[in-house]
């Protein structure tokens, strides 16, 4: 593990000299960092959770992640944003122990073995991320691999979303519209389900050379229609040959999961000069869940509380807190074969997690279902 410094962007208001800062000042946009141990999603192991899990392993939980206004899920209603995806900086701050370095090196490596796209026509890539939230996997790509990546492009549909990630792109990646690396991320407000249908799609048909869907935010898809329909609208913006990468809870959860329990963790909250002065409690599942075998699908409780000391307070009270219920399906290997290969994809590998070191079976390190699907053909139109 490696210690890291991860900067969300939250309004805090000091009533105390802290860090150099007046007494009084309002705004410190770069106000919470995140200094924790991390290992990543790469490395980290399955089991020792002693409050339960879902499929995520010591602290692992579901990105983008996603909610359903950060991804999608059954049912129009549900598409309307929830608490927890409206506020992308606790969201980020949950989620930012993860390794998105070693994350991205791993999809990248599945891109070069898997593709089989004409790498003599064009050499650097394309990438879509769908239900991206923060998007850090993409920008990552960009700031990292700026040789290899030609644009990185990120979906969502939760417009808070878009605004907070298109502001760590501007911290991360430099100025817009001087031709450097900031000019190759975009990030477009649509849906997963029919960002690349119709003649109205801001996105072109077969322009993109390897797509993510990470973090668990398929899980939003509770209906088979809806998987359907991500799938085909992924197939129809890559090139064939292409690659799309998924990363899901592993069934093995699914399968040994008696009753709901419960899935917590908390990330420790420090100055850069290492001083703790809070920390943000996650809730992600809980032990009185509802879980509903036929359709696969639980009924996520998911909370959030931030936790800060004395000599500063959060400026604005809706983002001390924030605790709601998020349906989430679990999914089989099973199903996202015989769902991807009417979009045209083929499942070329699997993993147990964002590591080619972890296989999927197995008990004692795998603990997420990633798959690695290459595309062969359209879409079947059913």
């Amino acid at each position: 593990m490696r210690s890291f410094i991860f900067i969300a962007y939250l309004t805090l208001q000091y009533t105390a000299p802290c860090d150099g800062f007046m007494p009084g000042t309002n705004v410190f946009k770069s106000g919470l960092v995140l200094s924790a141990k991390r290992s990543g999603a790469m490395s980290r192991k399955k089991g020792s959770n002693s409050n339960g899990g879902n499929g995520f392993g010591e602290r692992e939980s579901p990105k983008s992640i996603p909610s359903s206004s950060t991804s999608t899920s059954s049912s129009e209603s549900t598409l309307q944003a929830k608490d927890i995806y409206s506020k992308p900086a606790l969201y980020d701050l949950a989620f930012g122990y993860r390794n998105y370095e070693e994350e991205v090196q791993f999809l990248l490596d599945m891109h070069k073995k898997h593709s089989t796209i004409d790498s003599s026509e064009k050499k650097k890539i394309n990438i879509l991320e769908l239900a991206a939230g923060p998007a850090r996997h993409t920008i990552t790509a960009l700031r990292e691999h700026s040789t290899v990546v030609d644009s990185c492009t990120a979906v969502d549909l939760c417009s808070n979303m878009v605004e907070y990630s298109c502001g760590i792109a501007d911290e991360e990646l430099g100025d817009k519209d001087v031709g450097g690396i900031r000019d190759r991320f975009h990030y477009v407000l649509d849906d997963m389900r029919t960002i690349g249908k119709g003649e109205s799609s801001v996105l072109q048909h077969g322009s993109f050379d390897s797509a993510w869907i990470l973090l668990g935010s398929m899980q939003h898809l509770t209906t088979n229609d809806d998987v359907i329909d991500c799938f085909s609208s992924t197939s129809l913006l890559l090139k064939e040959g292409g690659i799309l990468t998924i990363e899901l809870p592993h069934p093995r959860e699914t399968f040994t999961m008696v009753e709901c329990t419960r899935n917590s963790w908390e990330v420790p909250l420090e100055d850069a000069n290492g001083k703790e002065y809070g920390e943000l409690k996650i809730i992600w599942g809980d032990d009185d869940d509802n879980f509903d075998p036929i359709r696969q699908v639980r009924d996520f409780t998911v909370a959030m509380d931030l936790i800060v000391s004395e000599d500063m307070k959060v400026e604005n009270p809706d983002l001390q807190s924030v605790r709601e219920v998020v349906p989430l399906r679990l999914f089989t290997y099973q199903e996202i074969d015989a769902l991807s290969r009417i979009a045209g994809f083929e499942v070329v590998e699997l993993f147990g997690a964002l590591s080619d070191e972890v296989n999927v079976n197995s008990e004692d390190e795998a603990f997420r279902l990633v798959c690695v699907l290459r595309k062969i053909r359209e879409p079947i139109n059913i």
